[in-house]
């Protein structure tokens, strides 16, 4: 693997240094550049828990991925580039207040001054490094903060007007390794109850929003507005590279 392709694929051209700055604009880039997307669930073509994998995919070919390739190959760029990033587990909350299977979303704890959330694969959520010390950080997306809940566990969660603070996942502390995921990368990837394996799904951050395929439905937010479009099955290749830059045809 190689940092200077990755790089590119970030659309980086600065200077790189380990501090707080380099880390907070490699994360934006890394979610304004690289797609949450299923496609791969979708066609059935297996996903194995393997970095170099992940680079061929995302780097070289221009596609993105769910949780475990985002996140796996970040924790790889950072920790190359002298950082000190972990993999750690967290278990997703459901829109209908239930949970998903334990430790079942990967993400990153980066290790500063103090220990940061880092996530750029959990879709439309906090694009900034989150102090695990519970100070709120806002960004285009929404407003966030880490609440302690005890026990190395702490919960992510976002402001909303009509609801307050409101969780969407709790995060496990404890140390992962990309092998440890492969129960729960399996059945994300097989089983008729994931909801990974539903409906396509491609979801990419923009400087004031974010744009978002799900299913055959083209969703585009800017400044907090939405506007949807169905889109025809004979256009959806053009929507991914259009607006995702993958080349791609679901239909074969």
């Amino acid at each position: 693997m190689e940092i200077d392709r990755y790089l590119q694929r970030l659309n980086w051209s600065g200077p790189i240094q380990v501090n707080m700055d380099t880390l907070l604009q490699l994360q934006e880039h890394h979610m304004l550049h690289i797609p949450f997307e299923n496609l791969d669930v979708i066609q059935k073509v297996w996903i194995p828990l393997d970095a170099e994998t992940y680079f061929r995919k995302v780097v070289l070919k221009h596609r993105g991925g769910f949780c475990y390739e985002l996140n796996g190959l970040f924790n790889w760029l950072l920790r190359s580039l002298g950082f000190n990033s972990r993999l750690a587990s967290a278990t997703v909350k459901r829109p209908d207040g239930g949970w998903t299977l334990t430790g079942s979303h990967a993400c990153l704890i980066v290790e500063m001054e103090q220990p940061y959330l880092v996530d750029v694969g959990f879709g439309d959520s906090v694009r900034v490094p989150l102090p695990l010390s519970g100070e709120e950080r806002e960004d285009v997306s929404g407003t966030y903060r880490m609440a302690n809940s005890g026990d190395g566990k702490f919960e992510l969660q976002q402001y909303m007007k009509q609801e307050g603070w409101k969780t969407r996942y709790r995060l496990d502390t404890a140390l992962r390794t990309l092998n440890d995921f492969e129960e729960v990368c399996q059945f994300n990837q097989s089983s008729p109850r994931s909801p990974f394996t539903r409906r396509p799904l491609v979801s990419l951050a923009t400087k004031d929003g974010r744009m978002t395929l799900s299913g055959n439905t083209f969703t585009t937010t800017r400044s907090g507005e939405k506007q949807k479009t169905v889109i025809d099955d004979k256009n959806m290749a053009c929507v991914l590279k259009q607006y995702f830059g993958i080349e791609l045809d679901l239909n074969h």
